[in-house]
């Protein structure tokens, strides 16, 4: 890892100003490596974990600045300073670090100072001492902060995916086509209040979704317009969209209101894994497509136009399978007349899904020459770095997997169904560490039960699943 620390800068008004920026010249002019070292100094500055403040910025932007432009929620640069209605953080930053607006904007190394001056802020007024602050593990409620959440639900999901990219490390490549990286490394947060909110990622819908491998999130009520469609108005489009943002800002970005321009979607999909929220019920209209939201379904995917790397096989085919399942609901023709990008509707002045989304790939699987299967796999719901280790066949109903990851030490299970995809069936997941109280995933989900995570570096461990009827159970193995 490439980590070279310089401080060269001048104190003003009780912050630290990178010198470059004092002298006129770009923040980058004295470095090889501009955005690895801003955010050694920034870290070092204001006292962040370093690896921590990569993983955020990770999650927010893919480390891409774009050059300047807002987000879908008015947020800015590779920290995703925000300004809009409901959060200024953007504002705080230029006021926490003596900085203009116009460089925390546009400027990656003023932007990453911002965003770790906006973090440390937080940790004080949360009263994380010097020593917790050497914690990434403390981090996590001014993480969950940072998020700008509408619900602490949603302050949760975006804290838990900070902390699981941290899990699985950081190896990406900036605009300039520098390597920015982090280890993997395995940390326990401490989510204190927010242990109490619902875990998105894993629990049961709060109410019935029109889709059942979606989890309900509503979006806030002036950002829909209550219908009955088909009823009132026949659904014969759905709409492709690119948040311009993060999974879990979109939704909170959803949630918020009343505001000047009403927004929301029907469902929001990750790009991780695929999993799907659905914020609006199809009943109803969303704010989503103009013209043709009284007649269209429209679905948000995390990510940003001009940046491919968000658009991942287990997206493409997660959100195939929404969309398929729409479309036979509704009688929906599957090609590309009816099934359009943003940019296709009359009126629009959006150009997304972009020149990046691959609409070839995703018509395939839209029409099923995916061949029906299963959208995800052990290693996209385990994530990034765990392999299959192990694995036993429950019947035809699916397979139970054992995975593991050598960067962290991390065993991951999931079972992942063969039959009755996309309908919500009993199907479970577990993995038990010798000595340690088993952790289960188990409900009724539409493909895929997991991922049950735990720390097993020199243990035996015990794991199995269930799908339909059949039930695997192993013994102790896998020692060491």
């Amino acid at each position: 890892m490439k980590a070279r620390l310089r401080r060269s800068a001048a104190l003003l008004a009780g912050s630290l100003i990178p010198l470059s920026l004092l002298m006129g010249q770009p923040a980058n002019a004295l470095s090889a490596d501009p955005m690895t070292d801003a955010f050694a100094r920034a870290a070092a500055t204001y006292e962040v974990p370093r690896d921590l403040l990569v993983t955020l910025a990770f999650a927010e932007t893919h480390l891409d600045g774009h050059e300047g432009e807002p987000s879908a929620s008015g947020g800015y640069g590779v920290m995703h300073l925000v300004s809009n209605p409901t959060a200024h953080t953007l504002e705080r930053a230029a006021k926490l670090t003596n900085q203009p607006v116009s460089a925390l904007k546009a400027d990656d190394a003023a932007n990453i100072t911002g965003g770790a001056a906006v973090l440390r802020a937080y940790a004080d007024e949360l009263g994380l001492d010097a020593a917790a602050r050497k914690d990434p593990a403390k981090w996590y409620p001014v993480v969950a902060k940072y998020g700008n959440a509408a619900s602490p639900d949603v302050a949760r999901l975006y804290a838990d995916t900070v902390y699981d990219l941290l899990a699985e490390g950081v190896d990406a490549d900036t605009a300039d086509g520098e390597s920015v990286t982090v280890r993997p490394q395995a940390v326990e947060p401490d989510r204190g209040a927010y242990a109490r909110a619902r875990d998105l990622n894993t629990s049961a819908a709060a109410a019935a979704v029109d889709y059942p491998a979606a989890h309900w999130v509503p979006a806030h009520s002036s950002n829909y317009a209550v219908s009955s469609r088909p009823t009132s108005d026949a659904i014969d489009r759905i709409v492709i969209h690119v948040a311009q943002g993060s999974y879990a800002g979109t939704i909170s970005w959803f949630q918020q209101g009343p505001r000047p321009n009403p927004t929301s979607s029907h469902y929001v999909i990750r790009s991780s894994d695929g999993d799907i929220t659905q914020m609006v019920r199809e009943k109803d209209r969303a704010f989503h497509a103009g013209e043709y939201n009284r007649r269209s379904v429209g679905i948000e995917h995390e990510g940003y136009i001009n940046n491919a790397s968000w658009f991942t096989d287990t997206m493409y085919r997660a959100s195939a399978a929404l969309t398929r399942n729409i479309a036979d609901r509704y009688g929906i023709p599957k090609d590309r007349t009816h099934i359009v990008g943003h940019h296709q509707v009359p009126g629009a002045d959006h150009t997304d899904p972009g020149p990046n989304w691959d609409w070839t790939k995703y018509m395939q699987y839209v029409t099923g020459s995916s061949g029906g299967s299963n959208p995800h796999t052990a290693e996209s719901v385990c994530g990034s770095g765990y392999k299959v280790i192990d694995s036993a066949a429950l019947g035809t109903a699916g397979t139970v997997y054992l995975l593991y990851n050598s960067a962290n030490g991390y065993n991951c299970v999931a079972t992942i169904k063969k039959t009755s995809l996309g309908t919500a069936t009993a199907t479970s997941a577990y993995l038990e560490v010798q000595g340690r109280t088993r952790v289960t995933d188990s409900g009724n989900f539409a493909y895929y039960a997991g991922p049950v995570r735990a720390s097993a570096a020199d243990k035996c461990v015990r794991w199995g699943g269930k799908a339909g009827s059949a039930v695997y159970d192993s013994p102790f193995e896998h020692c060491g």
